[in-house]
């Protein structure tokens, strides 16, 4: 059970449509009693492809709003040029919960991968969408992608998310990199878990006794990721890497017996995980 005192949990999914808030008994309620965005009609997925939903966390700490990630901001390509990637719901999804975009204090960033950071940057401008809030990044993912020597050293396909990345984002000041594991908001600490990116980072939220790991991209779908956890998906930039963060981060959930996220998990996208044979199951909450 994750309870929530000074602090609630609201899950505003930028493909899925919806905006929730976490009470005491795990139920999934509205952050605001005045409006409720419906549950998404089931979807009836096919198997012909892996839907991979684009999920972002917003935080309320005290009277202020924390959001993990920002999403894709309608600008995700796939490195399939067969796949459809859906973004660009988030703001009207947060307007849609009661959350006002314009009183985010704080944004925390897992890495730099599109579908996480370019919700913070205008499709056509690169002008920020949250100017007035403090961005705190890893300082391992910020080193590497705002360094001009690695562009070259990048799959092509890489390249041009480098070069927007060193061409915008160094010239913010409100962007925070943070060194190593530490509480960069009261109640929430990254947890270095690299491998996916150089500097990829877990968010750890704890509330009394109670603790929750938003995963981010550690194991990113959970039915391919956690269920083999020596599947090496292209999207991880040192599989190796990536593979020993995944089964450190997952172990460390089901030992401190922690509810578990994740920025691609399925509807709800918030759940609790187990050891299943030579991998891990990740049950849902639907409650």
């Amino acid at each position: 059970m994750f309870t929530t005192s000074r602090r609630s949990l609201i899950l505003s999914a930028a493909v899925a449509g919806a905006a929730l808030g976490l009470d005491g008994s795990l139920a999934i309620a509205a952050p605001t009693r005045r409006q409720q965005t419906p549950d998404p009609t089931p979807a009836g997925f096919t198997t012909a492809f892996v839907t991979i939903p684009i999920t972002v966390f917003v935080i309320k700490l005290n009277d202020k709003l924390v959001m993990c990630d920002a999403g894709g901001g309608d600008q995700v390509q796939a490195f399939n040029p067969q796949s459809c990637f859906v973004s660009g719901r988030l703001m009207a999804n947060m307007k849609a919960a009661g959350i006002d975009p314009k009183k985010i204090e704080t944004v925390l960033v897992s890495h730099f991968h599109p579908d996480h950071i370019f919700g913070l940057l205008e499709k056509k401008t690169n002008a920020p969408v949250f100017p007035n809030a403090e961005i705190i990044v890893p300082a391992a993912e910020y080193k590497f992608w705002t360094d001009p020597s690695i562009t070259g050293r990048l799959p092509k396909g890489r390249r041009p998310l480098a070069h927007r990345i060193q061409t915008v984002i160094p010239m913010w000041k409100n962007v925070l990199p943070v060194e190593g594991e530490d509480e960069v908001v009261p109640g929430i600490r990254f947890v270095s878990a690299p491998g996916h990116t150089p500097g990829h980072t877990a968010f750890h939220i704890s509330s009394g006794n109670e603790q929750l790991m938003i995963s981010s991209d550690a194991a990113y779908v959970p039915a391919l990721c956690a269920k083999h956890p020596g599947w090496h998906g292209v999207f991880d930039q040192d599989a190796a890497v990536a593979e020993t963060s995944r089964r450190k981060l997952l172990d460390r959930v089901i030992a401190d017996k922690m509810m578990i996220c994740g920025s691609h998990f399925p509807w709800p996208g918030l759940g609790k995980i187990a050891k299943d044979g030579a991998g891990y199951a990740i049950t849902v909450s639907t409650a």
